[in-house]
């Protein structure tokens, strides 16, 4: 079967002791840490804070041993029996699933990290392509027409380079927002999506 991964290109694998039932984490992981997995006999995730393949128990000693893997019926979930060499919490607790909820929690927090921005961003330009609101500079460009927002991206796209062949690196990111916000106006524009580019990045891949 072939597995589903999401827009980070990583799938949620939940590990379960295999000898009590109970759920002791949830992890992600990419097809790299998935081999790595697979091939050996403890199990690896990807660490979306650093960034790189993180193998469990690798500092505290309380690795997680796979004894069998599942794929949910829609390939987008893992489910990793395992036989832990200790407590699978980093706070010394069995299961990272301690605390009991009683009722809605006081509040949420939001993770603004990764490419997802780019989808909210783009959702808003579109709203701004549908209303139009007075003073809005992004449905000024879109006003002016394909022909300015494409002559914007250009200008962005000059000083994006500029910067980084300058050795500007705290400029360079500035910069590179910019750009990418012009070229999703101009996406909005032209009634193309991200989503279309994404497609075509995904084939890209091999």
């Amino acid at each position: 079967m072939e597995l589903k991964l999401n827009e980070q290109g990583l799938i949620p694998a939940i590990a379960q002791d295999v000898n009590t039932g109970q759920v002791l984490m949830l992890g992600y992981m990419n097809p790299g840490s998935l081999k790595r997995t697979m091939d050996g006999i403890q199990v690896w995730f990807y660490s979306r804070s650093r960034e790189d393949l993180w193998h469990k128990g690798e500092v505290s000693g309380n690795y997680l041993n796979l004894r069998e893997a599942y794929a949910d019926c829609d390939g987008d979930t893992l489910l990793l029996k395992v036989e832990p060499d200790g407590p699978a919490c980093h706070t010394g607790d069995v299961s990272c699933f301690s605390g009991l909820l009683k009722g809605m929690p006081e509040g949420f927090q939001r993770a603004d990290d990764g490419s997802g921005v780019l989808e909210e961003l783009f959702a808003l330009v579109q709203d701004r392509k549908r209303t139009m609101p007075e003073g809005s500079y992004t449905a000024r460009l879109l006003e002016e027409g394909v022909g300015r927002i494409a002559q914007k991206v250009i200008e962005e796209a000059g000083e994006t380079a500029i910067a980084a062949a300058q050795g500007e690196v705290e400029r360079l990111p500035e910069e590179a927002a910019d750009l990418l916000y012009h070229l999703l106006v101009l996406l909005a524009a032209s009634d193309a999506t991200p989503k279309q580019v994404w497609a075509l990045l995904r084939e890209r891949r091999g």
